[in-house]
């Protein structure tokens, strides 16, 4: 067990769970094949300390998987048969979120007993944006409250989200965070507020908006003393210090809708010279051959852009590996190309050097997984809005409901 410490949020070391029912709101929302069976179950996996260390508690979790309209938008009864396999122990599927059935259920439930409701997106409301306060007020809520004594938000990767089951219950019951939520907080904080110098984030990727305010974030707060840019990241940065990257990837960024972004990345360049690390060569895509070329020549080829050259590689990769601190968000290229993948591999490769490394959730994660170093990184999120969010320094809703109701419980206190 984690030594109690004052934090923002308060945590399952904050409470007496003893023979207490908890409900968790947990993200095991994966992947799946047309016959209903998972294909990956790394989320599932994520939470399986939070729930043995509430093994002296009656626990109900409460969980999506997918959205209406999609194929995959299907009922939790194989993520219990995988709770229970991780588990060691029967984790009961309720086919009911808040109804009698459910309530039933919480009621004969022992010290020990799991359960999981059924997708809690089967219910309208649960999507709907709406405060912690509005939340509080439905039905789910309302027919839930007199069954559970705390609630807890373990499902770090929706909590950019302001949706009903990860606030709702914050405002009328002691809420705090699970232990993945703790894990995450602590370690994109340590990322951001300098897990020691030199500390480098590498923006990648195609999600260039995100990357810009990550950008702008952690380098007028002082949270990162160098930026590199690698993947569309690093075409627009390109473009916006002038070098030509052709007619062929200026289309590429127009379709995406990030020509507004150049301007925005010749603002940083400006406020930040010398700590944006940019390629100094480029891997083009010629019919699926590798051509390495310095980015002063791109436009005599007019092909994308599907990776950083040698020259930058070493270059990057001598930076990250000597650093300090390390956080790669998004690949350095189209890593599921063959032979556009090296950028990619190279990066990750180096980052297991530093001190401390953070993937930050999403594609970068999932390579980092399939290309073997999962255990060579301090820390691999678990969330890909919600941890580039947090990294550009926007508020998470359902994590600040929780610091919201860590006050109000201290208050009573």
């Amino acid at each position: 067990m984690n030594t109690v410490t004052t934090k923002e949020y308060l945590t399952i070391d904050n409470f007496d769970v003893d023979d207490k029912t908890v409900l968790v709101r947990v993200d095991i929302n994966t992947p799946m094949d047309p016959y209903g069976n998972i294909l990956e179950d790394m989320r599932i996996v994520s939470h399986i300390p939070t729930i043995k260390d509430l093994s002296n508690a009656k626990v109900v979790l409460l969980a999506h998987q997918s959205r209406p309209g999609k194929s995959d938008f299907t009922t939790m009864k194989p993520h219990s048969e995988k709770l229970s396999y991780y588990l060691g122990k029967h984790v009961e599927y309720v086919d009911d979120i808040f109804g009698s059935h459910a309530r039933s259920k919480i009621d004969s439930m022992e010290k020990g007993d799991v359960i999981l409701l059924e997708n809690v997106r089967f219910y309208s409301e649960e999507t709907i944006s709406r405060s912690a306060e509005e939340h509080s007020n439905t039905h789910m809520v309302r027919n839930l409250l007199p069954h559970i004594d705390i609630f807890l938000n373990d499902a770090f990767a929706v909590s950019h989200r302001s949706h009903l089951s990860l606030m709702g219950f914050t405002t009328v019951v002691p809420s705090g965070a699970g232990r993945l939520v703790e894990k995450e907080i602590e370690a994109l904080d340590r990322g951001i507020k300098r897990g020691g110098n030199p500390c480098i984030f590498v923006l990648g990727g195609a999600k260039v908006d995100d990357s810009m305010k990550v950008a702008e974030n952690v380098l007028s707060n002082g949270g990162a003393d160098r930026v590199l840019v690698t993947g569309v990241v690093a075409n627009v940065m390109l473009a916006a210090s002038g070098v030509d990257i052709g007619k062929r990837n200026m289309d590429f960024i127009r379709s995406q809708g990030h020509a507004d972004q150049i301007e925005v990345a010749k603002g940083l360049l400006d406020r930040f010279n010398g700590k944006i690390g940019m390629p100094m060569d480029v891997a083009l895509n010629d019919g699926g051959k590798r051509v390495e070329v310095r980015v002063e020549d791109v436009a005599d080829f007019d092909l994308p852009i599907n990776d950083i050259g040698l020259e930058t590689i070493v270059a990057y990769s001598s930076e990250i590996s000597s650093a300090k601190t390390v956080v790669l968000n998004g690949p350095a290229g189209v890593s599921e190309l063959q032979g556009f993948e090296l950028g990619t591999y190279e990066i990750i490769k180096a980052a297991t050097k530093a001190d401390y490394s953070v993937a930050g959730g999403g594609h970068i994660s999932a390579e980092v997984r399939e290309m073997g170093f999962e255990n060579s990184f301090s820390h691999i999120s678990t969330g890909g809005g919600s941890c580039i969010s947090y990294l550009a320094g926007d508020k998470l809703p359902a994590i600040e409901a929780l610091y919201t109701a860590a006050q109000s419980y201290r208050k009573t206190k």
